[in-house]
């Protein structure tokens, strides 16, 4: 069974758990730019075409136009009523180089502690004045502060923990929200 191949088809290997889109079609070689971002040259025997109902939508793009539809429509409820916004969070950037001048004759173990310290006296002293959110931006590295954090979070009552806005702060930082106390 021959399959007419196009740039901008959707294709995926027949021996293999590879997929791509066609960029270019020379007789019976097909140049492929797989999903992760390669270009490969491709005997048309080796591929079969994904029908358009059933090429998956990639995540990250989908992620990104779900955001972008959020950030519209909340632009439009925060000019409906502006009196229901919250106040912004007390930042506390976690970064080592902003908490001290002499890192680099600290060891790893005198940063990080220097670091959670850092947050629980910021934590305590945002529930003692009554201030109902902190990030707290600990960058994203190999997940050791963050991973500190939170088991330090769970610690506490009266609050509430997750990651701060993605387009706002990245990946590096937790939003702390404090209950009513």
């Amino acid at each position: 069974m021959k399959h007419k191949f196009s740039p901008g088809d959707h294709v995926e290997w027949i021996d293999d758990a590879m997929k791509g889109k066609v960029v270019a079609v020379k007789n019976t070689t097909i140049e492929v730019e797989t999903t992760d971002g390669f270009l490969m040259k491709v005997e048309a025997k080796q591929l079969i075409k994904i029908p358009k109902e059933k090429i998956k939508i990639n995540y990250s793009d989908l992620q990104a136009q779900l955001a972008s539809d959020l950030r519209k429509e909340e632009k439009k409820r925060s000019k409906k009523r502006p009196k229901d916004k919250l106040p912004p969070p007390m930042e506390v950037d976690l970064h080592i180089e902003k908490l001290t001048d002499h890192w680099q004759n600290m060891s790893n173990f005198e940063m990080l502690n220097l670091q959670l310290d850092t947050a629980k006296h910021k934590i305590e002293f945002a529930f003692k004045r009554r201030i109902k959110r902190v990030v707290l931006i600990h960058g994203v590295g190999e997940g050791v502060l963050k991973n500190e954090i939170d088991t330090l979070l769970r610690r506490f009552e009266h609050l509430d923990f997750y990651e701060a806005d993605f387009y706002e702060y990245g990946k590096g930082a937790t939003e702390v929200y404090f209950f009513e106390h």
